[in-house]
């Protein structure tokens, strides 16, 4: 496991300096200062044409959970992946 970073490591290899009071007082929100690249940056998703995943909450063996989990990114539509595979096996 990483150790996290404390202040001190931060500290050693910042070489931004702190803002000021008076830079602080004149802050902005970004959609305020840059308007035009906010709208820009603005992402709206439009309403899902039909529902693709049921939220649930179930009960997994841990060493069911762990194997998937130690796939790496992407394990839960790994897990999804085999759960389909079994239904057609099994209609």
């Amino acid at each position: 496991m990483t150790k996290p970073y404390t202040q001190a490591d931060m500290d050693a290899v910042s070489d931004t300096p702190e803002l000021t009071d008076a830079q602080l007082a004149s802050a902005r929100p970004f959609s305020e200062a840059l308007p035009a690249l906010a709208e820009k940056m603005q992402r709206v998703r439009g309403p899902q044409k039909r529902r693709t995943k049921i939220p649930k909450t179930i009960r997994l063996s841990p060493e069911v959970v762990d194997y998937f989990e130690a796939t790496g990114p992407g394990w839960q539509t790994r897990m999804d992946d085999v759960l389909k595979r079994y239904v057609i096996d099994h209609r």
